[in-house]
C-alpha cells in the first residue's frame, strides 16, 4: 500500500445503510430503492454486527450468513470534487464496489487492502455489494488430496477467507460478512510513498542497524532518516528509490517484557526541510537454536534463550471482528499482565490490524504469527489463487515492518499433520505454498523473524514432540498421565493444555444462568472436535478424578458446587504442574502456549479468560506458572524433591526461599531457610535435602512408615521487604489427604492505592477462591500456606468491596 505522508485521510464511518437479501435479487445498485436499505451499519463492521444492534441477530443461536447477499449504500454528498483515493482495508469476502453506479473494485480475499483512484464530483454515492459465499464455497476446484474433518466446508480451501464461523463445535457458526476494516477517503498531497521497507535489527555488539527504502513520488533535495538521536542522508539510486542504513551504536535493546524493558525508539523522515513520522520500532536479535542434535526448537533474542509462555489468540469478538488499539488493549493488557511474552495468531483464525502489533510492541509480548492456512490441501498450483496469497502475505508483513514483536512466522497451522495422519506421504503433504511461496516473502520482508513451514513439524512425523514444533495434548485431550509432561520431551508446543475452562459463577450468572454440564445449553459451549464422541469436559474431568480421586460423575450429583469449584481448580492445577517441570533446568521444552487465550461466547471454552474478558480461574493459575521470578517443585522419585528457581529478568534478585514439609497441613516437621542472589536471565535447581542438611523423604518415595506429611510448602520473598514473590506446593500423598476442612481469618483494609483483603489461616486451605460481588481479585484459586498471610489487592473500581471465601476442603463460606 501507499503511505501517503501529508494526506488528509477521513474515515468514513457514520451514514452507511445496510439491505439484507438473497443473493441475485439485484443486479445493480441502480435497481435498488433506497428506502429498502433503513438498517444503520457500522462501518468498519460486519453485517451480524449490524443485524445484533437492530436486534436482529442472536450470537448464540447465529443465523447463517454466507448465503446472503448485503448492500452498503453510503451518500458522499458535499464532498469536494476532484481526484481522491477510497482505500478498502478489509472486505469480507466476495464484494463488488460501485462509486455513482459504476464498478469500481471487486474483491476476492477477505485479506487485502484495496486503493482505489476515483474523480469525485461532490454529488457522488459509494455502494458495496457483499456476495453471498455459499455458491463460492461449493464450487469445485482442484482435487484436493485430503479432506479434512473440523471444517463445515471443503470448499474454504479455494476462498481466501476466516474459518472462524466454519468450525462446528469450535466456535459459533457466525460468518464473516461485510467491511470488517475501515474505509477511508484519501486526498493525496505532496508526498507518497510507494513499497516502503522499514527493517530494524540489532547486531551483536549491540549496535542497532535500521534500513529503510522507498520509492518516492516527487523528488525532492535533501532526504535524510533520523532514529534515537542519530540522523543519516537517504540517497536516491539509479532506478529512482531513497534507502539508507542508520548504525545506531550501543542502542537500548527491545526485549520481551519478562526479561527487560521493550524500549522503543521512535523513526522519522525528512524530506526538504519537513519532518514526517514513520512509527515506532524497536532494536532485537531474534535467531532460531536448534541444539546441539537439531532437534531443538528455541528462540534467542539478543543472546539470551527465552523460554516462551502464553496462549494462542482467537478474536476480540468474533461478531465484529474489531481491529482498533482500543478493542486490543484491554485483552492484551490481561495478556501481558498474566507473565506472557508470546501470543500467537493461529491459522485458524484471522489477520489482526496494526494496532495489535503497536500494542504488543509496547507490552513486551512476543507474535508468532501463522498465515492464515490450515488443515487444507491448498491449490497453490492456480496463478490466481497463488497471486491472492502473495497480496495478503506482502500487505501483512509490510503493515507490520519494523515491530519488534514480530518474532516467529509460520506458513500455516496443520496442514502436514493432517495429511500425515491420514498415511499421505511426505511428498504429498510438503506444498510449495510453505516450504517457497511463504517462506520467500517472508525472507524478503521480514528477514529479521525467523520462518518455519508449519506447526507442528519435525520428528519422524511432523506431530511429534520430542523435535522441532509440536502442538502437546499428551496431558489434556489424550489423558496421559501428568508425568508425561517430562516423558514426551517436549521441544516447544505452538499449542497445549486444551480443556473446557469452567468461568467465574458471576459470568454464569448473568450470560448462561442453566444448570451445569448436562444442560443441553451448556453443552452447546463446550468445544469438542467434530464428530468425536468426548468433548473437553470429559478431559477436564478425567483430570479432576485423578487429582483428587474422586468420581466426577457422583460429585456432580451429589454436590454440585463443589463439583464446580473442583473443575474451576484442576485445570489450573494441571497447567502449574506442566510449567513447573516444563520451565525447569535442563527441561527439553523451550515454550509452551496454550489452547486459547480468550473465549468466543460465555460457557466452559478453552480461553483463560472469558468472552466478557473476565478473567477465569486459570488466568490466574497461567499468571503464577508464568512469573519471571518463579519457585517450582518436581518429584523425582527416590532421588526426592527438586526446587527450580527462575530470574527471567535483566536484574539480579535477593531472594529468601523457605521450604517446609507439615504434617496434618500445619505442623512442620522438617524446614529450612536460605538467602541467595538469583543472577539475570538464571535457573538454578536445589535438591530439598540439600537445603535440610540431612535425608528427609520429601517425595514419599521410600515408606519407611507412615508418611510423616501431607504437602510441602516452598516460598520465595523478597529478602529486602518479605513480600512474597512466588510460592509453590507439593502433596507427597495426592491432594485428597491434604484437603483440610481449614478456617480462615479475612479483614478488608483501604489505603491510597485501593482495598486489600488479607487472609490467614492456621491449617492448609487448598483453592482458596475470593468470590467479588463486583470486581476481581489480583490472584485466586490459590493455595493458602498456614502462619503465612496473603494480602491480595481487590480491583473493585472504588467502592467498598463485599463477598465470600470458597476452599476446597469444605463447603463453609467465609463472609467479608
Amino acid at each position: 500500500m501507499i503511505t501517503y505522508l501529508d494526506a488528509d485521510t477521513r474515515p468514513l464511518e457514520q451514514g452507511w445503510t445496510l439491505l439484507l437479501c438473497e443473493p441475485g435479487t439485484f443486479d445493480g445498485p441502480d435497481r435498488i430503492n433506497r428506502a429498502l436499505a433503513r438498517l444503520s451499519a457500522p462501518v468498519p463492521g460486519t453485517v451480524a454486527e449490524a443485524l445484533h444492534d437492530a436486534g436482529l441477530f442472536d450470537p448464540a443461536h447465529p443465523t447463517p450468513l454466507h448465503g446472503k447477499e448485503a448492500w452498503y449504500f453510503r451518500p458522499l454528498l458535499g464532498e469536494a470534487p476532484g481526484p481522491a483515493i477510497l482505500r478498502f482495508e478489509g472486505l469480507a469476502t466476495i464484494a463488488d464496489v460501485y462509486l455513482n453506479g459504476a464498478l469500481v473494485l471487486t474483491c476476492k480475499s477477505m485479506f487485502e487492502a484495496h486503493d482505489v483512484a476515483v474523480e469525485l464530483t461532490g454529488e457522488d454515492e459509494l455502494a458495496i455489494c457483499f456476495r453471498a459465499l455459499t455458491p463460492h464455497l461449493e464450487k469445485r476446484g482442484p482435487r484436493a488430496k485430503w479432506r479434512p474433518q473440523m471444517m463445515s466446508s471443503q470448499g474454504l480451501r479455494l476462498v481466501r477467507t476466516t474459518p472462524l464461523g466454519s468450525m462446528p463445535g469450535w466456535c459459533p457458526d457466525i460468518h464473516a460478512l461485510g467491511p470488517y476494516r475501515p474505509i477511508s477517503l484519501i486526498r493525496a498531497q505532496q508526498y507518497a510513498l510507494s513499497d516502503l521497507r522499514i527493517h530494524a535489527d540489532l547486531d551483536e555488539d549491540g549496535t542497532g542497524l535500521l534500513d529503510v527504502s522507498f520509492t518516492l513520488s516527487t523528488p525532492v533535495d535533501n532526504a535524510s532518516l533520523s532514529c534515537a538521536g542519530y540522523s543519516t542522508p537517504l540517497m536516491q539510486q539509479a532506478n529512482g528509490r531513497y534507502n539508507a542504513r542508520l548504525e545506531l551504536p550501543a542502542i537500548t535493546p527491545w526485549w520481551p517484557a519478562t526479561h527487560g524493558k521493550p524500549t522503543l525508539h521512535g523513526v522519522t523522515l525528512a524530506l526538504d526541510g519537513t519532518t514526517y513520522a514513520l512509527g515506532l520500532t524497536g532494536f532485537r536479535r531474534i535467531r532460531l537454536d536448534r541444539g546441539h542434535d537439531g532437534k531443538d526448537f528455541a528462540l534467542m533474542v539478543n543472546g539470551v534463550k527465552i523460554f516462551c509462555r502464553g496462549a494462542v489468540w482467537t478474536n476480540a469478538d468474533i461478531t465484529r471482528l474489531p481491529g482498533t488499539a482500543e478493542d486490543y488493549a484491554p485483552w492484551l493488557a490481561l495478556a501481558a499482565n498474566s507473565g506472557m511474552n508470546m501470543i500467537r495468531i493461529g491459522g485458524t483464525m484471522t489477520y489482526e490490524s496494526a494496532d495489535f502489533f503497536k500494542l504488543c510492541d509496547q507490552l513486551g509480548v512476543m507474535v508468532w504469527q501463522d498465515f492464515i492456512f490450515a488443515n487444507f490441501d491448498y491449490p497453490i498450483s492456480d496463478d490466481d489463487f497463488k497471486a491472492h496469497v502473495r497480496c495478503e502475505a506482502e500487505q501483512l508483513l509490510s503493515a507490520s515492518q519494523g515491530s519488534p514483536s514480530m518474532a516467529v512466522l509460520c506458513g500455516g497451522s496443520e496442514v502436514f499433520q493432517q495429511a500425515a495422519m491420514l498415511g499421505l506421504k511426505e511428498e504429498v503433504w510438503k506444498s510449495t505454498l510453505f516450504t517457497s511461496l511463504l517462506k520467500e516473502i517472508s525472507t524478503a520482508l521480514r528477514p529479521d523473524v525467523p520462518y518455519i513451514d508449519n506447526t507442528p513439524m519435525g520428528g519422524a512425523m511432523p506431530f511429534a514432540p520430542n523435535e522441532g514444533v509440536s502442538h502437546y495434548y499428551g496431558v489434556g485431550a489424550y489423558e496421559r498421565p501428568l508425568e508425561d509432561a517430562r516423558r514426551a520431551n517436549l521441544r516447544f508446543a505452538a499449542e497445549c493444555l486444551a480443556f473446557a475452562q469452567v468461568p467465574q459463577q458471576k459470568t454464569l450468572d448473568h450470560h448462561l444462568p442453566v444448570p451445569p454440564v448436562h444442560d443441553p445449553r451448556w453443552k452447546a459451549r463446550v468445544p469438542r472436535d467434530r464428530h468425536a464422541s468426548w468433548d473437553f469436559e470429559d478431559t477436564r474431568d478425567h483430570y479432576l478424578g485423578l487429582l483428587y480421586d474422586l468420581d466426577p460423575a457422583r460429585l456432580r450429583r451429589d454436590n454440585p458446587a463443589r463439583y464446580l469449584h473442583l473443575s474451576r481448580a484442576v485445570t489450573g492445577e494441571v497447567l502449574e504442574e506442566s510449567f513447573s517441570e516444563w520451565r525447569s533446568k535442563g527441561s527439553s521444552c523451550n515454550g509452551a502456549l496454550i489452547w486459547t487465550f480468550q473465549d468466543l461466547m460465555p460457557g466452559a471454552g478453552w480461553g483463560l479468560i472469558d468472552s466478557t474478558r473476565l478473567p477465569k480461574p486459570v488466568w490466574y493459575a497461567a499468571r503464577r506458572a508464568f512469573s519471571p521470578v518463579r519457585v517450582s517443585m518436581t518429584d523425582e522419585g527416590t532421588n526426592g524433591l527438586d526446587l527450580h528457581l527462575q530470574n527471567d529478568g535483566a536484574q539480579p534478585k535477593a531472594l529468601m526461599l523457605d521450604l517446609a514439609c507439615l504434617r496434618d497441613g500445619k505442623t512442620a516437621v522438617a524446614s529450612a531457610q536460605r538467602t541467595m542472589t538469583l543472577e539475570p536471565h538464571a535457573s538454578v535447581t536445589l535438591a530439598a535435602t540439600t537445603l535440610f542438611g540431612a535425608f528427609f523423604d520429601t517425595t514419599y518415595a521410600y515408606r519407611f512408615g507412615p508418611a510423616a506429611h501431607s504437602v510441602t510448602v516452598a516460598t520465595l520473598s523478597d529478602a529486602d521487604t518479605g513480600e512474597v514473590v512466588s510460592q509453590a506446593f507439593h502433596f507427597p500423598q495426592g491432594r485428597k489427604a491434604a484437603m483440610y476442612a481449614a478456617g480462615m481469618t479475612t479483614t478488608l483494609m483501604q489505603d491510597d492505592t485501593g482495598w486489600f483483603l488479607t487472609l490467614e489461616t492456621d491449617q492448609l486451605a487448598q483453592s482458596v477462591h475470593i468470590a467479588l460481588e463486583t470486581g476481581r481479585p489480583e490472584d485466586d484459586f490459590f493455595h493458602l500456606a498456614p502462619g503465612q498471610p496473603r494480602r491480595i489487592r481487590l480491583f473493585t473500581e472504588g467502592q467498598k468491596p463485599q463477598g465470600e471465601i470458597i476452599t476446597a476442603g469444605s463447603d463453609q463460606r467465609f463472609r467479608f
